[in-house]
């Protein structure tokens, strides 16, 4: 087995999406935190997955049959990646200073590269994440360069960069 430290360096150099994945409390309060594992996992059904950490407070908002959005974030968008990726002590507190709306009830960070919102289908036990699966029922495409990380950097692609 290969150790920690190797494994991270690894995975450091896969370019990874960066969004902001998020839900509402039983209460109405937005609830969100960055994720970089954001992927398409099949078109028919539309399904994507994305995986958080155990210790993460976004993960009891987020049951089978609950309802998730998905923000793709924007090359300019840096700022809103670092502030969603801090831990908080409670729901609400990283959109303070945010600028957001509700969209389908979800929290939506406007100037986003790419929106989808859809329903929890199932927690996949993986390891000290749980990987989730949604169904997608609303999506928004945009031509905006998305925000990548690799390197423990934030970037896009050239091309896209150059297109903008």
């Amino acid at each position: 087995m290969i150790d920690r430290e190797t494994f991270v360096e690894l995975m450091s150099g896969v370019c990874a999406p960066v969004t902001v994945v998020t839900a509402t409390t039983a209460d109405g309060r937005p609830h969100g935190s960055t994720v970089s594992s954001f992927a398409s996992l099949s078109l028919d059904p539309p399904l994507v997955s994305f995986a958080l950490d155990r210790a993460s407070g976004l993960l009891a908002h987020l049951r089978p049959g609950g309802r998730v959005g998905v923000n793709i974030l924007a090359a300019h968008q840096q700022e809103l990646a670092s502030a969603f990726a801090r831990p908080h002590r409670g729901p609400g507190l990283k959109f303070d200073g945010v600028t957001w709306a509700l969209r389908a009830g979800l929290p939506y960070l406007p100037g986003s590269a790419g929106w989808t919102a859809g329903r929890v289908e199932r927690h996949v036990d993986g390891g000290d994440h749980v990987l989730l699966v949604v169904r997608v029922e609303e999506a928004e495409p945009t031509s905006t360069a998305p925000l990548i990380y690799a390197r423990r950097v934030f970037g896009t692609h050239s091309r896209l960069a150059v297109a903008s």
